[in-house]
This record gives structure tokens, sequence and C-alpha cells, in this order.
């Protein structure tokens, strides 16, 4: 039909504001041997962009996360960030997999969608530890916790988050000693 389709009424059909608010999140990063899985709340518009988790150049995660596990993150290209992750046995999901949300901010998140823990256990059946990106991903922390894991929540990596970079990272150092531990 020339023009597009057309309703009833000959107008053009219209898609709901709601339907274009409508977002899709990026799939889980884990693998077999996984023991800790960091949840953040849900992409900001450049990571949904670039399909790549903390793809912000001011999100300060992989700084933060190469530090923690003593890696070169920053320097690596995504997909080595991602297989540099998996032989630390870390992983990387976020608490919201779908969600109606204009812009990136967790505030404007509505109609959330939960990612499923039992999807979690059975890719990544040796996970000890679920750790949250702050306190919107934090919001799932009971979940994980009644499903047995043990959780921490993290100060927030966004560039949104004002605290200083060195007080971010004394709280996620807690990754890398669980790490370090029975290796």
């Amino acid at each position: 039909m020339k023009g597009g389709a057309r309703g009833t009424e000959g107008a053009p059909f219209r898609r709901s504001a709601t339907a274009d608010l409508r977002k899709q999140g990026l799939p889980p990063v884990l693998a077999r041997d996984t023991r800790v899985l960091i949840l953040g709340s849900f992409p900001g518009e450049a990571s949904l962009a670039a399909r790549q988790y903390y793809a912000h150049p001011r999100n300060h995660f992989w700084p933060l996360l190469g530090i923690v596990l003593e890696e070169p993150l920053v320097d690596l290209a995504y997909r080595a960030r991602l297989a540099r992750l998996k032989t630390k046995r870390v992983g990387l999901w976020d608490a919201i997999v779908a969600c109606e949300r204009q812009g990136s901010l967790d505030g404007a998140i509505r109609n959330a969608e939960r990612g499923e823990i039992a999807r979690v256990r059975r890719a990544a059946p040796k996970l000890e530890l679920v750790c949250f990106n702050g306190k919107t991903a934090a919001r799932a922390e009971s979940r994980w916790c009644e499903a047995g894991y043990a959780t921490l929540v993290l100060p927030s990596s966004s560039p949104a988050y004002t605290r200083p970079l060195a007080e971010k990272l004394t709280a996620w150092r807690a990754i890398g000693d669980l790490l370090r531990q029975n290796r």
C-alpha cells in the first residue's frame, strides 16, 4: 500500500508513545564457571546504541573493574574486555532486561521487566556473589538473596553518581578479594 499502512478510517497507523519508549537490554555475559555477577540497572543510551555494557566514556565501570581485577580493561577492545572478564570468572547483566524509558536516567525507568534468576542459575552454576552496580540495580537484591546468593551493593559507576573514583574503588575491591580466595 503506497504511503504506508492505514487504519480503518484511512489515517496512517501511529505507534503509541509507550511503544516508542520500550527498550530491550543487552544479553548476559556469563560462563559456566562465573563466580561473581555484576548487575547494572539498565543500559544507558550510549550502551544501547553501541550494544556494549558501560559504553559511556565517563562511566567508571571499566576503570574500576580493571583496577580490581588487575587487568588493563580500559585499553582493550570491547570483545577482549568481555573475554578477560570470563577468564576472571566475572559475569555482567542487568537487573532490568526491558523497560520503557526516555533518555538514560534510572529515574525515568517505567514498566521494568526483571532478569530471570533461573536463567543465571542454569548458565552459571558456580555463581557465589551477585553485585549490584548502584541503588536502582540493588532493588533486585532481595530476590537474589531469597534464591540463595550472597549479595553486595556497590556505589554506582555512573557518571551521574558524583562520588570520586577512589571512594567507589574502596567498595568495589571486595570483588577482587572474593576472586582471589579459593582460586
